[in-house]
């Protein structure tokens, strides 16, 4: 049984604050700051370039992969971390279309993370062999697999709702209509359990800096189903994923397994701070993590719509059916999410009127829901929302 007060104790949480964006960007691990400062100190400070041998960072994606991989039911050596999401969602998609050379959809649904459409839409272009991606309502999915799809391109868990797609249940659907899968797992890793083995998925993805907490700016992670990894040749034919890259052949022979899945250097700093994130998951149980989710959120639906009737939940009222998020709608949606972070309790804002609000139960406890609906119906009943200030969009909302 995870010990959620000892796991709370593990990061920095400043005074007065009540955190609810873990699904958009995790609080810092308290061994994070020192991992950090050992690689810049110790290891980039007395290695230098030495470092790459010395203190193996050049295996750390692989490493760092793999450690992922079990949290997500990945099979043993088909998961690697680097780059970008973005960079991830590129790659499995080129591989997917690849691999199905003579069906030309790319279906998705409305409520997939934009970056994932752009990728479609850019390789679509890039490629002009008259590809065409269909976005439909997710829950017209199902419907719409059938034989003419080449990749079926979805985020688990819509990242504005919190509502959760049956991955094993499209997959195979998919796969009977001899299609494969991509499954952006940016709002699930760290939050539900994920099993791409007893799923059969073929392609997943995600980020680390949301649930897994491995800080702004960290490295991406691609899982490849076996049966795949050795008949992909990568778009994106980056020297880390050659063969033998400090050879500096003129041409690209694709490294063995997973390892031709990676592009660029490995950011070793961000590693660091990777590394020391997962550590928390040695002492915590995804599975614990997930029941004791479920009940925050549903606590936290019956107290706002008890306390604030003008607000509009947005997201599944089963908490099965949802990621570890709640979203409530509001026109002053943008406003009102303002007011809470100058009264200490922080989440975000999705367009056009979306709040969401991320439970990670690792550091978030029934105390801190109570106290941050308390102060959200105070700032309703007394429209504290309603000032210049709140409305004044900034860059990042």
């Amino acid at each position: 049984m995870t010990d959620f007060a000892a796991t709370k104790a593990l990061f920095h949480l400043p005074q007065g604050v009540i955190y609810l964006d873990g699904n958009s960007l995790g609080p810092l691990p308290k061994s994070a700051a020192t991992r950090v400062s050992k690689a810049v100190s110790d290891e980039w400070g007395e290695m230098l370039i030495t470092g790459w041998n010395k203190a193996g960072w050049m295996a750390q994606p692989g490493a760092l992969g793999e450690r992922i991989g079990r949290l997500i039911g990945a099979a043993a050596g088909s998961t690697v971390i680097g780059d970008t999401l973005t960079i991830k969602v590129f790659q499995a998609l080129a591989s997917g279309l690849s691999l199905r050379p003579g069906r030309k959809v790319i279906l998705s649904d409305t409520g997939n993370f934009p970056t994932d459409l752009y990728m479609a839409e850019g390789l679509i272009k890039a490629l002009d062999q008259g590809h065409v991606l269909k976005t439909v309502a997710p829950e017209d999915v199902a419907a719409n697999i059938d034989e003419t799809v080449a990749v079926l391109m979805l985020t688990q868990v819509d990242y504005r709702t919190g509502r959760l797609h049956d991955m094993n249940a499209l997959t195979a659907q998919a796969q009977g209509c001899g299609a494969l899968t991509i499954w952006d797992l940016a709002h699930s890793a760290g939050a539900l359990p994920v099993d791409l083995t007893a799923a059969n998925a073929d392609f997943a993805v995600g980020c680390t800096y949301k649930y897994l907490n491995a800080g702004p700016g960290a490295p991406a992670f691609i899982s490849v189903a076996p049966r795949h990894i050795d008949h992909i040749a990568p778009a994106l034919s980056g020297w880390l994923g050659h063969a033998a890259p400090f050879a500096f052949d003129l041409d690209y022979r694709p490294g063995a397994g997973i390892e031709r899945m990676r592009v660029g250097t490995p950011p070793v700093l961000q590693m660091a701070a990777l590394a020391a994130a997962l550590d928390v998951w040695d002492t915590a149980d995804i599975a614990d993590v997930r029941a004791r989710s479920i009940e925050l959120t549903d606590l936290f639906v019956t107290l706002v719509e008890a306390a604030c009737p003008g607000l509009t939940l947005a997201s599944p009222r089963d908490g099965y059916a949802r990621g570890s998020q709640i979203s409530f709608a509001h026109p002053d949606g943008y406003a009102i999410m303002q007011a809470l972070i100058s009264r200490g309790v922080i989440g975000d804002f999705r367009a056009p009127d979306i709040m969401r609000f991320g439970f990670t139960p690792l550091y978030i406890g029934e105390e801190e829901v109570r106290a941050a609906v308390a102060i959200l119906a105070e700032i309703l009943e007394s429209r504290l929302w309603d000032r210049p200030e709140f409305k004044t969009r900034a860059a990042v909302t």
